[in-house]
């Protein structure tokens, strides 16, 4: 079978892996589209090797609104590359609603007409304006097939009026790269202490708990701690001041920005991940990745209970939930596992099992050869599972 995929995560060579492994899996001929350049939200430009596997399999476009997720789209006569590489199956890594997916969606009809599949995040219903609710539409109609990252986006998607099959596929990650052994080289930067260290990794950004969590810092000076901080955003400065007046700021370092490789050697060198994200009016937590990440690496982890966070957390049976914007709460659970350490190293060793069984690459990426197969053979859920493909849209939701 030849696989199409269409992505502008996979310009970062690490989000290509789980191709890889499909390919080796199934000795399929992959070929991946990808931007040449893309910018990510720091502003980095991105243009790596490709994975291990993949050195022929890569295709650079490029690409109009280069960073913009939504609104960006490939410089590409579609319906002529389509013809000439006769694929089998279009998986689209892109949202249903973007314009890349619609544009490639409609080369796709208007030419070759294989069968069409598409990615989802997007875990509350929103009702888009034209054009991109009519480009919605389009691709709800002309799609066979979904891979929703939860079972709450699968939900959402089948609410819209999405009557494909659908299989959940959480993102993946590879547990010999995030690996708790990588305790033993931290990096250079990162701060030498013997006192528990309390982590965040992601945007430093007002939504994501941050003014909560200085005031949970707060409720903690009399027991001992550090805090390391990865990220940038506009946030910054007022959480610096919030943690002056708690009287915590001298046992808070800020890393800044570390690239998306590097990011496994901080987790390992934390002992608890913190997520204190909170829910707004339009939007709520995805997935959570930085929670199955630091769990491989071995922290234990603290999340609020904003969108996928609790899900995750109480899955993996590797961490403690809390209630959002409730400084109270977060410092009673992060009290909790800074002062029990052996209850964050039961935690840990829970969350790291979980990720080797639910959220590893070989996992992950049985899923989605499962999905590709039946939509090759244009096979509908039911008849699917009297095929052989039992259908999977809940296997991660009752792991």
């Amino acid at each position: 079978m030849h696989l199409l995929v269409v992505s502008h995560s996979c310009a970062t060579a690490l989000n290509q892996e789980i191709y890889a492994r499909i390919q080796r899996e199934t000795g399929w001929k992959i070929t991946l589209v990808i931007p040449d350049n893309w910018r990510d939200e720091f502003g980095n430009e991105l243009h790596q090797p490709p994975a291990a596997g993949l050195e022929r399999s890569v295709i650079r476009c490029g690409v109009w609104k280069n960073g913009s997720i939504i609104f960006h789209a490939y410089r590409m006569s579609w319906q002529k590359f389509l013809k000439q590489q006769c694929p089998d199956v279009i998986y689209m890594n892109h949202e249903p609603y973007a314009l890349a997916t619609a544009q490639v969606c409609y080369a796709n009809k208007r030419s070759i007409n294989v069968p069409f599949g598409f990615y989802s995040c997007q875990n509350i219903h929103k009702k888009y304006p034209p054009p991109f609710s009519w480009l919605e539409s389009m691709v709800y109609r002309s799609s066979s097939f979904a891979l929703p990252i939860t079972q709450h986006v699968a939900d959402v998607i089948e609410a819209k009026g999405f009557k494909g099959r659908q299989t959940v596929c959480a993102l993946p990650l590879d547990p010999e790269r995030y690996h708790p052994s990588l305790r033993e080289t931290p990096p250079e930067r990162f701060p030498t202490t013997k006192s528990p260290v309390i982590g965040y990794v992601g945007r430093l950004v007002e939504p994501k708990g941050l003014r909560t969590l200085a005031l949970a810092l707060g409720q903690l000076r009399d027991v001992d701690w550090k805090m390391v901080l990865v990220g940038t955003g506009d946030f910054q400065p007022q959480f610096e001041q919030l943690l002056e007046q708690q009287g915590v700021k001298d046992r808070v370092f800020f890393a800044g920005y570390v690239p998306h490789d590097e990011t496994p050697r901080w987790l390992a060198s934390m002992d608890v991940l913190v997520l204190p994200s909170e829910t707004q009016p339009n939007w709520e937590e995805q997935f959570g990745r930085v929670i199955p990440e630091a769990l491989a690496c071995g922290a234990a982890v603290v999340g609020s209970d904003s969108g996928e966070i609790p899900f995750l957390v109480r899955q993996s049976e590797g961490g403690l939930v809390f209630s959002q914007r409730k400084p109270v709460r977060l410092a009673e659970a992060l009290r909790k596992l800074i002062t029990d350490e052996p209850l964050r190293h039961k935690l840990a060793a829970q969350g790291r099992r979980w990720v080797e069984r639910e959220i590893a690459l070989p996992a992950v990426a049985r899923r989605m050869i499962g999905a590709f197969e039946a939509a090759s053979m244009n096979l509908s859920p039911k008849s699917a599972a009297g095929r052989g493909f039992a259908p999977v849209r809940h296997a991660f939701a009752q792991s």
